[in-house]
């Protein structure tokens, strides 16, 4: 009989044992929040992942530069800003509104989409942390955003050589507000991305709801205030909208310009304003701890 030849071979590829620091949840989740920070803005991506974001920081500080302008021109005559920077916020809601619903898909969507959300919760990592990295993300993302051309305002207005004093605390008290609205928008917006895999859904979901309830919000607020002429209630109203949720609690906290229809009602408004800010905020951590908690078994 002939003798048999061995079938396999034992190929050494040098892989070897890993005996380097553990770094453990703490640096997980701090990468994750730092990844997720700089794909909010296309940073380590394409460059066809940038041009949104860039240019919407662009669209964003574009009047923040003309009013730098116009307050160093007319300085002398009004002595003030031509607009609050507490106000600037609600005014350009709109771009937050479309860099919210681009970028809270790009943070959840892919990864529910090719499943790789279960890799995440194979390291040391739990499903809180996953969460927090990306809802403190997201809120910093806008938060920078809204910091920007604030600054632009703020930097005009002591090259026009008004009272600095005065300019820097009312920057402070909006940048306050910018933090509120930074995380009632990223919650909002990343509670309803994480309800689909789809990233179109997402988009369209997130503008529907942001835009819509603003819309119909300030509608029926003006109606209320101006033919019936009840403005209380149509400061009560302003409870149904996060952009009108947040510019009534900077308006009561901050004694910021309020830019709404119709300001909260009275002292016992202006608590109710500030509970539903903060239970929103916690509802939406609470439901994308419950949401992911599925999604870590499924």
């Amino acid at each position: 009989m002939a003798e048999q030849t061995p079938t396999g071979v034992i190929h050494d590829i040098g892989y070897r044992k890993y005996d380097g620091p553990r770094l453990g949840r703490a640096h997980v989740t701090r990468a994750l929040f730092v990844e997720s920070l700089r794909g909010a803005y296309g940073l380590g991506r394409s460059a066809r992942a940038k041009v949104l974001p860039m240019l919407l920081l662009g669209v964003m500080c574009l009047p923040a530069f003309i009013i730098a302008v116009i307050v160093n021109v007319t300085s002398s005559i009004t002595g003030e800003m031509p607009l609050a920077y507490s106000s600037y916020i609600f005014t350009t809601q709109a771009i937050l509104i479309i860099f919210v619903a681009a970028q809270a898909p790009v943070a959840l969507s892919r990864d529910l989409r090719f499943k790789t959300v279960p890799l995440y919760f194979s390291r040391p990592i739990e499903r809180s942390d996953y969460v927090l990295a990306k809802f403190g993300a997201l809120s910093v993302a806008l938060f920078l955003l809204l910091t920007a051309p604030m600054l632009i305002m703020y930097i005009g207005a002591l090259l026009a050589e008004l009272p600095a004093g005065r300019e820097t605390g009312d920057l402070l008290l909006a940048l306050l507000g910018a933090v509120v609205f930074s995380v009632v928008f990223a919650g909002v917006g990343l509670l309803i991305a994480s309800l689909t895999a789809r990233r179109g859904f997402g988009v369209a979901a997130i503008i529907t709801v942001f835009a819509l309830s603003f819309a119909a919000v300030s509608a029926m607020q003006g109606i209320i205030r101006y033919e019936v002429e009840n403005v209380d209630l149509a400061g009560w109203l302003g409870l149904l909208s996060p952009v009108t949720l947040v510019d009534g609690f900077q308006t009561w906290v901050l004694d910021a310009s309020g830019r709404a229809v119709a300001p909260p009602p009275g002292d016992v408004g202006g608590v109710v304003f500030v509970l539903v800010t903060f239970a929103v905020i916690g509802a939406c951590w609470a439901l994308l701890n419950l949401r992911y908690r599925k999604v870590a078994v499924s």
